[in-house]
């Protein structure tokens, strides 16, 4: 598994972790941010989670 791959999946699971503690309805907001305005860093998120994998 690719190193940048690994630390940008632990990041995420650190901030749902994070987000499940604190309840707060910043998942969703964010969600609907998302669905909405389809943002660059998003993609560019999306893309080091699964950079690693074989088409």
């Amino acid at each position: 598994m690719n190193s940048a791959s690994l630390w940008t999946r632990f990041k995420c699971a650190l901030t749902f972790l994070i987000l499940m503690v604190i309840p707060f309805p910043i998942t969703s907001l964010t969600g609907f941010f998302v669905v909405i305005f389809r943002p660059v860093w998003f993609k560019k998120l999306v893309d080091s989670i699964y950079m690693d994998k074989n088409h």
